[in-house]
């Protein structure tokens, strides 16, 4: 019979951070999940839209990334922990099919059930720490801000359009805060990153991976669009740049700076705290730039002759939010005085070409060839820089 205690990790046995096959199964309810935040925002492309997929978008990234903290410590061989992991899967199918009418009709189910996932599993790890103080301690606090915090989804998934969204927003607030602000609770003190002692290799692999899914996602998305149309000279053209900008994606985050930030966060001195900014925070918005870019690539090839306002935005702010990630996320983990001057220059770049369609209007087509060009040379400009910097008597800010 398993004890609480056999819940936990050993650390630094062989594969002891291994990512779990039981994990990577969780991990794929949220392919659903992000296909069913690009499809919202597709069919609500305007700024009410956007504000509303931003806030579930964020909701779903803070469910997932606090589970994957929560499984760091947790040893997904053992039955009490699959079983938890099983029902936060089947919560979070139940939590991206609501996501279409989470400002409508599956409000309430929305709300609750986010509420229950949260609080829930950090009630989970409160008992799995019994006898671990610090630790036990750490996620007692944390629950008590998602109790608080649940108050508020509850009580949008009550309320209706506006006033759910205000209500969810400070929900959000709540949660988004409390890590920047160490779970400080009165008379409970406040957490420091050393109780945080994540294994850093496990967790870079663990946002790796969701990278990948959005990734492979967006893919998807592409080739099942590109399959119900005719096979015009501009949606060849549309297919062709949505495919060569996932590769440039995919280049720049996984060609060097996902390796050496997986290697710094495991030989780091406080892994919490990079654990904190690097991926907690910094990969949202990669992960977000990867959804709208997918948002946009349909735009490309459904309308390619056409860019509305809204469409325009997100052809271009797609490779912006997540060139801005990818330049945080190296910056934060290389140790450098600046960001990589490549994204910098392709940030330049993605602006310049908003004065281009100020200017002249181009097609969603031109817009969608423009930013895949832009993502291209990010990732060429990057890898070149990197290989004369690895040479003798180089050195490079790539």
């Amino acid at each position: 019979m398993e004890t609480n205690g056999s819940w936990l990790r050993t650390r630094g046995q062989r594969d002891s951070g291994k990512v779990s096959m039981t994990e990577l199964f969780f991990d794929l309810v949220f392919v659903f999940a992000v296909t069913q935040l690009s499809h919202t925002l597709l069919e609500h492309l305007d700024l009410g839209g956007f504000l509303r997929t931003s806030a579930l978008f964020l909701a779903i990234w803070w469910l997932w990334i606090f589970t994957s903290w929560c499984t760091n410590w947790l040893n997904p061989d053992t039955t009490a922990v699959r079983l938890l992991l099983f029902a936060l899967m089947l919560g979070g199918l139940v939590l991206s099919s609501s996501i279409p009418q989470a400002f409508g009709a599956t409000g309430l189910a929305f709300g609750l059930l986010f509420a229950v996932m949260q609080v829930g599993r950090s009630l989970f790890m409160v008992r799995a720490f019994r006898g671990h103080r610090d630790q036990r301690d750490n996620f007692l606090r944390m629950s008590l801000w998602l109790l608080l915090s649940g108050a508020f989804w509850l009580a949008g998934g009550l309320l209706e359009d506006q006033q759910r969204l205000i209500c969810w927003l400070v929900a959000l607030g709540i949660e988004y805060a409390a890590p920047a602000m160490y779970f400080r609770v009165p008379g409970l003190g406040r957490s420091r990153t050393s109780d945080w002692d994540v294994d850093g290799a496990h967790l870079a692999e663990r946002c790796m991976l969701f990278v990948i899914i959005a990734l492979g996602e967006s893919l998807l998305v592409t080739g099942a669009t590109f399959a119900g149309l005719a096979w015009t000279p501009a949606t060849v053209a549309g297919f062709l740049a949505a495919f060569l900008g996932s590769v440039a994606m995919w280049w720049v985050y996984f060609d060097s700076g996902a390796e050496h930030a997986s290697h710094r966060i495991a030989h780091s001195e406080d892994p919490g705290r990079l654990a904190r900014v690097a991926y907690t925070y910094t990969h949202l918005l990669i992960v977000a730039g990867i959804i709208v870019c997918a948002v946009a690539d349909e735009l490309v090839l459904v309308h390619p002759d056409h860019a509305s306002p809204a469409g325009t935005v997100a052809i271009l702010g797609g490779p912006a939010l997540y060139l801005s990630g990818n330049a945080l996320f190296k910056w934060l983990t290389r140790e450098r005085r600046f960001p990589p001057l490549s994204h910098l220059a392709g940030l330049v770049l993605l602006a310049l070409m908003g004065g281009w369609v100020a200017l002249a209007h181009p097609s969603a087509l031109s817009l969608g060839i423009g930013t895949t060009l832009v993502m291209m040379t990010v990732a060429i400009w990057e890898t070149r820089a990197l290989r004369r910097g690895r040479a003798p008597g180089h050195a490079s800010e790539a």
